[in-house]
């Protein structure tokens, strides 16, 4: 024994800590037996579920597996054709390998009590074994190394029905699925259509759900509610050119010449939702067809509200093309500090902050809320309009009419609410300071009438005081329910004359020095934002400096 040689002895818990607990969620599963007959030149993949038993069973008909083939890679941990210098499969598919690390086989142990594997090469016969999870976590406490654990021979009868017809390839068959199989077969179509696009490197590639092949048609509900789109450096995809049919515009993106892709905004965020669940769509990253890491966004945060609509697949096979491993163990993710990687994304953020910038405009073009968050009180008190403009339509289309005074409404609309809010803040700084006019402050010793009474419009002669305003505006308010038989309150109090009074009126109760010239065309300019005139550009420029002006006089005459 003094003479032998030392030699590493594997204890079974190293599956552990390589992997096996890393894959959670029953599509990451999938994804991992989809990848794996992809680099085993299968063309078609099948998917069987029988949700009322917990089991679930994947076979394709890729060139299978020998014994020495079973032993010596299937079930050697971390065995990797790319170590030999294989990096795509044999020809004629010649596909770009998937599998790097050799570990990903440890998804298929996350999620059964119970797999089983058989596999065929052409000409061969049936090889395999069955792994059961509880023996497994047995021999895992008990410390058992890898050298002396064996697996047992599968049920044959399990695979039966599975094996006709398939010449070569492998079956993997899944008992007893911890916490049941709860996802709907239009569920997984989704995700699967979403996350593995292999077909669009090639079309030679099927996969099939109970049956039916899993297309692009999965997406309908996706591609109906998405509005514009990126498409980065002339990205031809089925998806967007057959499926995505609303799309109102497409906006050409350059990037480094190794990158293509596409990202989209949808309607509203909530269309970004799988299925009724809370998983959404991202913008993710693919690498060879494979999603190598979902929503890259997050990577790039913007705190900005158009995130929220986006989603997209860019493709970047570079990154699994120099023989360097970038990716994670779990298989879902990219090394963040790779150079190459962080190049990328330092290039995408930038794509992506114009995105948002064109989203805004396009949203508001096509007669959309863009991001009103920060926006100034025209963009939101557009969003008013809008929305009050929907309902005149039993559609809830805007009328064209509507949408063409938009702008002329949205502009009235903040307008009224600065008259509303200034000239509120001066009668509750009178009221404050006890400045109300009581009485005309034009009456003579010798003369009793006030100046209302003397009063003639025709003529000019003479002009109002504050109260006798106040007094005019109360008796036309009297005359106008007289008119209309209104017989309710109208006013909060219909006996103030502050509420007859408009700017300017109120600011010279205040401070009769304190008014500029430019202040005193307040009153015409208010007078037809308040009967719903629309404006002429000149008049908006005017009434915007006005604004100006009465924003510090308020802050002067009420602080």
């Amino acid at each position: 024994m003094a003479n032998d040689p030392f030699k590493f002895n594997i204890s079974l818990s190293v599956l552990n800590h390589l992997g096996r607990n890393l894959y959670r969620s029953f599509a990451t599963v999938l994804g991992e037996a989809i990848s794996n007959a992809w680099d085993a030149n299968a063309h078609n993949v099948w998917i069987e579920i029988d949700r009322d038993n917990d089991q679930f069973c994947i076979k394709d008909d890729g060139v299978g597996m020998t014994v020495e083939d079973f032993q010596n890679k299937f079930l050697k941990i971390g065995y990797s054709k790319r170590r030999s210098g294989e990096h795509r499969s044999a020809a004629p598919e010649n596909r770009p390998y998937i599998g790097r690390k050799g570990i990903g086989k440890l998804a298929l142990l996350s999620c059964a009590q119970k797999i089983s594997i058989t596999s065929k090469v052409a000409g061969g016969g049936w090889v395999g074994g069955s792994i059961d999870n509880t023996e497994l976590e047995n021999a895992i406490l008990d410390d058992v190394s890898a050298f002396d654990y064996e697996l047992d021979n599968y049920n044959d009868a399990l695979f039966g029905r599975y094996r006709e017809g398939l010449e070569h390839g492998t079956i993997i068959c899944f008992e007893g699925i911890k916490d049941g199989i709860h996802n709907t077969d239009d569920f997984l179509r989704k995700i699967i259509a979403l996350y593995f696009r292999f077909s669009l490197i090639d079309p030679n590639f099927n996969i099939f759900l109970d049956g039916d092949p899993v297309t692009l048609d999965s997406l309908s509900e996706l591609a109906d509610k998405t509005q514009f789109v990126w498409n980065i450096n002339a990205f031809l995809d089925p998806y967007l050119d057959s499926l995505c049919t609303n799309i109102k515009e497409t906006i050409s993106v350059t990037m480094a010449e190794n990158i293509s892709g596409f990202i989209a905004s949808v309607k509203k965020p909530k269309d970004r939702n799988i299925h009724a669940t809370n998983e959404k769509v991202g913008v993710d990253l693919f690498v060879n067809g494979r999603l190598r890491e979902s929503d890259i966004l997050k990577h790039i945060p913007s705190s900005r509200v158009p995130e929220s609509y986006l989603y997209g697949q860019i493709h970047f096979n570079a990154l699994d093309g120099d023989g360097i491993d970038r990716f994670t163990s779990s298989r879902e993710g990219v090394l963040a500090d790779d150079p190459a990687y962080k190049s990328f994304l330092d290039e995408l953020r930038m794509v992506v902050l114009r995105i948002i910038d064109q989203w805004d405009a396009l949203r508001d073009k096509y007669d959309e809320d863009g991001d009103l968050e920060g926006a100034d009180k025209f963009k939101k008190a557009k969003s008013l309009v809008r929305e009050v403009s929907k309902e005149y339509s039993s559609d809830g289309k805007n009328d064209p009419f509507l949408r063409e005074i938009a702008n002329d409404a949205a502009y009235n609309s903040s307008s009224y609410a600065q008259c509303f809010i200034s000239e509120n803040l001066l009668r509750r700084q009178i009221e404050l300071t006890h400045v109300a006019p009581t009485t005309c402050s034009k009456i003579l010793p010798t003369d009793k009438s006030t100046c209302l009474d003397r009063f003639n419009p025709k003529v000019g002669v003479t002009a109002l005081c504050e109260f006798c305003k106040g007094e005019r505006g109360k008796a036309s308010l009297q005359t106008q329910k007289s008119d209309a038989k209104v017989s309710i309150q109208i006013r909060s109090d219909e006996d103030n004359i502050l509420l007859y009074l408009d700017y300017v009126d109120l600011a010279n109760i205040l401070d009769h020095n304190i008014l500029k010239n430019e202040d005193k065309m307040f009153k015409s300019l208010r007078n037809s934002v308040m009967h719903t005139a629309l404006l002429t550009e000149e008049a908006k420029t005017r009434l915007t400096s006005v604004f100006d002006n009465i924003v510090a006089t308020i802050k002067k005459l009420t602080t």
